[in-house]
Formats: C-alpha cells, structure tokens, sequence
C-alpha cells in the first residue's frame, strides 16, 4: 500500500527554466530590431513593386513603368516604415516625412532606373524577366540607402525605438 500511495504522491514541480535568450541578445539593440521591421515592410513593398512594374511593362517603357513602381510604392513603404520600423504615430510631421520620403523615392529611382538604363546600353534587347532582375538587384542598393536615410535624416527623432 505504501508503495501506491508513493506513486500517487504529489511531486513538487521542476524549477522553472530560464527563458531562452538567444533571440533577446540580438534583438537588444535598436537598430537590429528596426532592420527586422524595416526587412519585412521591404518584402511587401517590393513585392508590390515588381508586381506594378510586371502589369505596366508590356504597355509602357521600362523607365516610366519602374517610376509609377517605385512611386506607389515608396508612398506605402514611407508610411509602414513610420509607423512599423520607427514607431511613429500620430500626424505630427507625417508632411514632412513624406516630404523627405519624396527625395529618398528620387534617389531609389536613380538607382534603379540608371541600373535600367546600363541593361538597355549593354542589352538593347532585355527581356522584362531580365529588366526585373536588374531592378531588383538595384533595389537592394536602393533598400540599403533608403533604411539609412530613414533612420539617420527622416526618423532620426525615433532610432531608438
């Protein structure tokens, strides 16, 4: 009998497990936690992007279908970025975000569009896959430039968030 009421007995529970900090080592600093968010409003953003610029493309240049691209989008992406990445709400400044965003849209389409331009140069007969992939590649330029203009310039009130 006593070895049944042994087994039934109540044991106290293990000690509870630290929780893991692998994640939390990195994820400590601001500027890789705004780079998490700014990597995944980047994925929707040019997602959309090539999406637009692939729908556009067999009726208009390669120039003007990666501007109304870029254009569409970078006003999405400025207002995710504020919000998502930087933590910024509220209408306090948002013209003059998007003003600054306005520069950063022009800079992006210098890049990719003079990526374009050298395709067309060396490859006059590119066909829109190989258009995508150069503005693609730019684009990753171009996201490099914009996370830092966003973080030092445009939302610099908010880079530790």
């Amino acid at each position: 009998m006593e070895i049944a009421a042994e087994a039934t007995e109540l044991r106290p529970s293990p000690p509870d497990k630290p929780p893991r900090k692998r994640h939390r080592v990195v994820l400590k600093y601001p500027v890789v936690r705004q780079l998490v968010r700014f990597t995944g409003v980047g994925v929707v953003c040019t997602g959309s992007s090539l999406a637009i610029y692939a729908l556009l493309r067999p009726w208009i240049d390669p120039q003007l279908a990666n501007a109304v691209a870029l254009i569409l989008t970078s006003l999405m992406n400025t207002a995710l970025n504020r919000r998502l990445t930087f933590k910024i709400t509220g209408r306090k400044k948002r013209t003059q975000d998007h003003l600054s965003g306005v520069i950063v849209i022009c800079i992006a389409l210098i890049i990719t569009g003079g990526s374009l331009g050298v395709l067309h140069l060396l490859r006059p007969e590119a066909t829109v896959t190989e258009e995508l992939w150069t503005t693609t590649l730019s684009g990753f330029v171009a996201t490099a430039v914009r996370f830092t203009l966003l973080r030092h310039w445009i939302f610099r009130r908010a880079r530790h968030v």
